[in-house]
């Protein structure tokens, strides 16, 4: 015998056993490993042109590239 028709079903997404492909960390939306190297990637470019544009007269670019590479890494990684 068939079971009645939920509506509150229709919403919701199926359970699947042993999927890990989202997840949540320090970032406020949940992300998967794709979404998390597009922001690290984004966040580099934007940290790139920002330093050239303030701070690359007094701390060289590699200094720059250090940090956007670490911080690209620590989002990735736990974001």
């Amino acid at each position: 015998m068939q079971e009645p028709f939920d509506p509150g079903q229709i919403d919701s997404e199926p359970e699947v056993a042993g999927r890990k492909s989202e997840r949540r960390g320090f970032l406020p939306i949940t992300t998967n490993w794709f979404d998390r190297v597009f922001v690290g990637i984004y966040l580099f470019v934007a940290l790139e042109l920002f330093w050239m544009r303030f701070l690359e007269q007094s701390i060289p670019l590699t200094v720059c590239h250090v940090l956007a590479i670490a911080l690209a890494v620590l989002i990735v990684w736990r974001g």
